[in-house]
């Protein structure tokens, strides 16, 4: 298993364009999309789309199928900071610390903004 480049840099511009959602970690059983739409997601935006959601591929695994790609960190619209606490893999550990960072400081900068 090794990091997904162009999904963490997706995750990183969603980050900055505000499309995030600060929810707890034990919450991602709820916000994970279902396989129905992932299938959805997929005949409609295609295999490339659908790898950007991931922080992780597993090349042991056929490319272009849902098992190759591992570690979402959303739900096709936001990225979710529960899914991004629960990315425990030696092989994306430094880059869900690094997008959990981003995320507590892209709050921090709305809830300053909120105040004004």
């Amino acid at each position: 298993m090794k990091l997904n480049e162009r999904g963490f840099e997706k995750a990183r511009e969603l980050i900055a364009d505000r499309r995030f959602v600060i929810d707890d970690r034990h919450t991602w059983i709820e916000h994970r999309p279902s396989s129905r739409d992932e299938i959805e997601f997929i005949a409609a935006h295609g295999w490339d789309a659908y790898g950007r959601w991931h922080l992780a591929v597993d090349d042991a695994l056929p490319a272009r199928t849902r098992t190759h790609y591992r570690f979402p960190y959303g739900d096709f619209r936001d990225v979710h900071r529960c899914a991004i606490l629960s990315a425990d893999h030696d092989a994306i550990r430094g880059a869900a610390r690094f997008l959990d960072e981003l995320l507590q400081t892209a709050q921090a900068r709305e809830r300053s903004h909120s105040r004004r």
